[in-house]
């Protein structure tokens, strides 16, 4: 009888260990999915400005509903195209019309200007902003004296 037991036993067996060798794979795959999703937002620009120094500097929380319009003596530019005075109003509207609601309210146009530009230059950029209703206005400086 005991050698008929022992046949039916059930012997202890360990849990066998997770197989990493599809690890690599599976990093890889995560990395450029968040890759994709991302939205990292270049400017190539177009024009060449310095921004000036102030005094009472602070870093933007929000940056997903930002719209930045360099200015400098040679033009204007909106993100990545050159645009005349009249031209803003257009764009800062088909900017809007790509946002959802929650970022149309939050639009935020971000202005870096040289600080050799003419300050008749940033009031009729500010005077075409009030026109397209784009009236949170960021003034874009260095830290300094």
């Amino acid at each position: 009888m005991r050698k008929m037991q022992s046949k039916f036993m059930r012997s202890r067996r360990t849990m066998p260990g997770l197989n990493l060798a599809s690890m690599p794979d599976l990093i890889f795959t995560v990395l450029f999915f968040f890759m994709l999703v991302t939205h990292m937002r270049d400017d190539n620009l177009q024009v060449h400005y310095e921004v000036p120094a102030g005094s009472e500097v602070h870093k933007m929380e929000q940056k997903a509903a930002v719209v930045n319009l360099y200015i400098s003596p040679e033009g204007i530019q909106i993100d990545n195209r050159l645009v005349a005075v009249e031209g803003i109003v257009p764009y800062i509207n088909e900017v809007r019309k790509g946002l959802s609601e929650e970022h149309q309210e939050r639009l935020t146009v971000s202005i870096k200007a040289d600080k050799k530009t003419p300050m008749g230059v940033i009031g009729d950029v500010k005077h075409e902003l009030q026109k397209a209703f784009a009236l949170k206005v960021n003034y874009s400086g260095s830290e300094g004296e």
